[in-house]
């Protein structure tokens, strides 16, 4: 379980530049937010370790790489037990297709985006793998038209 801190304005301006530009050098970063370096990276680092920094990645053009299609699926499961609910959630990390996958409340018990590079390898997973799936009572899906805003960031 991440650790919980006590954040100060210096670790809000070191998030928001990092959240801007993950590759910075340290350096970079100590001049950015108004701290020498050996500081700044005690601090990045204490990020990490409580959690609040996840991790670093690329953000890839899925489009550019052929991958022309995002979907949603909306699951509704036949039975809602802690058991069942886990065991889907597990069984949502073998599905390359499936980015994110969400346990919601409502209608559905799921909610799963899904990128996948044309409508007949969405259709064949929907089909073959996720209405296959033990417990799965209902799948509604949803094809995307246009993504019309992208802020993976968190404002702070």
């Amino acid at each position: 379980m991440p650790i919980r801190l006590e954040l100060d304005a210096i670790d809000m301006k070191i998030l928001r530049e990092l959240q801007n530009d993950g590759r910075m050098t340290n350096v970079e970063l100590a001049e950015r937010v108004g701290i020498s370096a050996p500081p700044c990276l005690r601090r990045v680092r204490k990020l990490e370790e409580s959690g609040i920094i996840r991790g670093y990645r690329a953000l890839l053009n899925a489009p550019a790489l052929g991958y022309d299609l995002v979907a949603f699926c909306m699951v509704g499961l036949k039975h809602q037990s802690d058991a069942n609910l886990k065991a889907f959630a597990k069984q949502t990390a073998n599905w390359p297709l499936v980015r994110e996958a969400w346990m919601v409340s409502g209608e559905s018990d799921f909610l799963l985006q899904c990128v996948a590079e044309n409508l007949a390898g969405f259709q064949d997973f929907v089909i073959e793998e996720l209405t296959a799936t033990e417990n799965v009572d209902t799948v509604r899906t949803m094809l995307t038209i246009r993504q019309v805003k992208d802020v993976s960031l968190i404002e702070i």
